[in-house]
């Protein structure tokens, strides 16, 4: 399972919206969608959101065990 909840808090913390990221990365509804559902993306969405956060894909996301806890 993928969590993307590193997502959601380095967002707070930038006081950045999910529009906003939507838009500066150019991704689309489906796949901000898909991230908040926690499903899997295109390596390159992922790799256009750490460019545009400046941050490393291990900042947002991460892989849970089949029933791990996470964090």
């Amino acid at each position: 399972m993928i969590s993307y909840k590193k997502l959601w808090k380095l967002l707070i913390d930038k006081d950045m919206k999910k529009q906003n990221l939507m838009a500066s990365t150019g991704i689309s509804t489906t796949t901000m969608t898909k991230l908040n559902k926690g499903r899997n993306v295109n390596t390159d969405v992922l790799v256009r959101i750490c460019n545009v956060l400046k941050c490393d894909v291990s900042d947002i996301m991460q892989i849970i065990p089949e029933g791990g806890e996470n964090e």
